[in-house]
């Protein structure tokens, strides 16, 4: 019979770390897009359907991301 192994716990200071930093992966994109588009087409509707667009490319990015970094070998 062979023992089944448990995968290792992550700590909640990993946890908040990994977190924090694909927080950043998903929110940085899309303000500086929305900021430059407002910014040189003095247009902020545009700006803002620019910003939800890249993050919601942003946030398909972290996905693939995120099943990386948060698995403990």
């Amino acid at each position: 019979m062979s023992e089944d192994k448990k995968p290792a716990k992550l700590t909640k200071k990993e946890i908040f770390l990994r977190g924090s930093i694909i927080a950043l992966i998903t929110t940085v994109p899309s303000l500086i897009v929305f900021v430059l588009v407002w910014f040189f087409l003095d247009d902020v509707m545009i700006g803002a359907i620019s910003g939800a667009i890249a993050h919601f490319v942003a946030m398909g990015f972290s996905l693939k991301i995120s099943k990386r970094l948060l698995v403990k070998k």
